[in-house]
């Protein structure tokens, strides 16, 4: 069986062909989410470990947690954090995220997730990816009202979503108390509409939310001087071996 991996300058991410793939997405929002003054911050859905070893590097004296419900990318998470140089400080649990916030004791500055899509779409037959895919077992209701509970008082949650999901995510987010202070449409190509939103929430309203668009690539389809500036403390290459 051949394995893929993703290279970045300070970790790799190996991935077997079962377990959840790494996206695009996820690097984003590793990228773009502000670690700023946090101490403790936690990954929801962490996949094979790429958003937590980012945020791990992007903040030297943090303390990630991860809390991941399948078992095979709960497997190669940590076969790839035991691999970084900040394996003493991220931490991962296979769990469901609800039965996860029931049982914590402490509280997060920073709460993070690339949660599951396409929640009215045809279910695919392959159950480890219906439930990256789907929000049966991670509703975003859920998702929100579980992470308030475990967010302090100051503490911040960034998700990166579908662009489409903005006008439910706002429904959510009023009805239980959380509040957007800033946002970033993403759009594929120059001249494309945006597909997905990077979005910050916090339990105070702020008086202006801080906004901002990132085009991924050119009208010749290459990387932009704004993508390889967010990305340059990461540089990652794609192989297999």
């Amino acid at each position: 069986m051949s394995n893929s991996y993703f290279r970045f300058k300070q970790f790799t991410i190996r991935q077997d062909c079962c377990a959840m793939k790494v996206g695009t997405d996820g690097v984003l929002l590793g990228a773009w989410v502000d670690v700023n003054a946090c101490r403790r911050a936690l990954d929801v859905g962490a996949g094979t470990g790429l958003i937590a070893l980012m945020i791990a590097q992007r903040g030297e004296a943090m303390q990630v947690d991860g809390v991941e419900i399948d078992p095979e990318a709960c497997r190669q998470a940590a076969a790839n954090v035991a691999a970084s140089p900040f394996a003493a400080r991220v931490r991962l649990y296979r769990d469901s995220f609800s039965r996860f916030a029931r049982a914590a004791t402490l509280p997060y500055d920073l709460i993070v997730s690339n949660p599951p899509y396409f929640a009215r779409s045809l279910k695919c037959p392959d159950e480890k990816r219906r439930l990256a895919r789907h929000d049966d077992d991670l509703s975003l209701a859920g998702l929100l009202e579980d992470s308030l509970s475990l967010l302090t008082s100051g503490g911040r949650m960034a998700l990166i979503l579908p662009f489409q999901q903005e006008k439910e995510l706002r429904a959510r987010t009023d009805a239980c108390g959380l509040h957007c202070i800033r946002r970033t449409e993403v759009l594929p190509v120059e001249g494309a509409a945006p597909k997905r939103l990077l979005v910050e929430l916090a339990r105070e309203a702020r008086l202006s939310i801080e906004t901002g668009r990132l085009i991924l690539t050119d009208v010749r389809r290459q990387r932009t001087t704004a993508y390889r500036e967010l990305m340059r403390d990461f540089y990652l290459e794609t192989g297999t071996k």
